[in-house]
């Protein structure tokens, strides 16, 4: 597993965890979350752990969440408020691969959040989620809709990239071999304790397999992914703005 980027907690009051006030901030209280989850993952995180992190009462802390759900949407919300999207890039491709790269980014980052971020949100409604956590769909939809697609084949693509991303993630966190050290691939991969008869083509994609790389896997499952998307989708040409009106202004 790649390793953890955590953030810093203040414990103290009128430190970075508490506003000019001296009282607690919930910035200050999802990043001790976040920072608690990026060591010892989200099972490890409770109110009351957290509130010794911030040198709190647990009871301060239900004045921003109102229990360990909420924290783990917060945290979630967290994240994704890095994952920057420039709607008003107009190499709408290009953009999307530079989204990718972010998003693998914050998973290995943060890749006890992944969960949080990847199937967690499956058990809610989409219009019950938190709103952080739908900025980075309403952002790509400005991309490809400035581009000239249609809503719907917008969210069609953007259900297509993050499917893609979201399995991406999850299965190069799992990347993980049985003898780190073992120089014959079979045995480094444990491939050696399958049946030869009944594996014989995966058991020949040893050395693929030993030879992992999460950031050229990306490249390349992307594009597949947009190949395919630009020869079967195309966006219309954007109408031009009419006389006298100006365009509308990128959102930042």
């Amino acid at each position: 597993m790649p390793p953890v980027m955590t953030t810093p907690t203040a414990r103290a009051a009128g430190g970075p965890a508490a506003d000019g006030s001296g009282k607690i901030t919930r910035d200050a209280v999802l990043a001790a979350a976040l920072e608690i989850i990026d060591r010892d993952g989200a099972d490890a995180l409770s109110m009351r752990r957290l509130a010794r992190a911030l040198d709190r009462d647990p009871m301060i802390l239900y004045r921003h969440a109102p229990g360990k759900a909420a924290l783990l949407d917060g945290v979630a919300e967290t994240v994704l408020a890095q994952l920057h999207v420039d709607s008003a890039d107009p190499d709408w491709a290009g953009q999307l691969r530079q989204v990718a790269r972010r998003f693998r980014a914050l998973a290995l980052a943060h890749p006890h959040v992944v969960p949080l971020i990847v199937t967690r949100p499956l058990a809610t409604p989409l219009g019950l989620r938190p709103l952080g956590t739908l900025r980075p769909l309403e952002a790509i939809l400005a991309l490809l809709t400035r581009a000239g697609f249609s809503g719907p084949d917008a969210l069609h693509i953007y259900r297509a990239l993050f499917g893609f991303l979201n399995g991406h993630v999850l299965d190069e966190l799992q990347e993980l071999t049985v003898s780190p050290d073992e120089t014959d691939d079979l045995l480094r991969l444990g491939l050696h304790r399958l049946p030869i008869g009944d594996f014989p083509l995966l058991r020949g994609l040893a050395p693929v397999l030993a030879a992992y790389d999460g950031a050229a896997e990306l490249e390349r499952g992307l594009d597949i992914l947009l190949t395919g998307l630009t020869t079967t989708l195309t966006p219309s040409r954007p109408d031009p703005p009419a006389r006298g009106e100006h365009p509308v202004p990128a959102r930042p």
